[in-house]
């Protein structure tokens, strides 16, 4: 691809990471895992992306994070909030609007 499609792609999946995350995380995950499962859905994703992402997540308050050292690796695990869940059914509200929107767009004839 070239560098201008790959620019507007970036654009296109960053909002739709965002909302994969707060989906995902209603039940509790750790960075990697994440990243595994994101591209098991077909969100591929690079960690240095994914980190920063969940960092700000949970300075906005729309994640939660608590430490899990019962295990030989400590491991940071985070969980969608309420203020999260909140924001994920509202972008996901509009999600659909916008899938729908966009489909009428591309289904018309020229």
């Amino acid at each position: 691809m070239n560098e201008t499609l790959d620019t507007h792609l970036q654009e296109l999946r960053r909002g739709t990471v965002v909302l994969a995350c707060l989906q995902l995380l209603r039940s509790p995950g750790y960075g990697y895992s994440l990243l595994e499962q994101l591209e098991q859905r077909g969100f591929a994703t690079d960690a240095n992306t994914l980190y920063p992402l969940l960092r700000r997540l949970e300075k906005q308050e729309y994640l939660t994070s608590e430490w899990n050292t019962e295990e030989a690796r400590p491991r940071k695990f985070y969980r969608t909030s309420d203020s999260g869940i909140r924001l994920a059914d509202t972008l996901t509200d509009e999600w659909r609007s916008l899938t729908t929107a966009i489909a009428s767009l591309t289904s018309e004839e020229n």
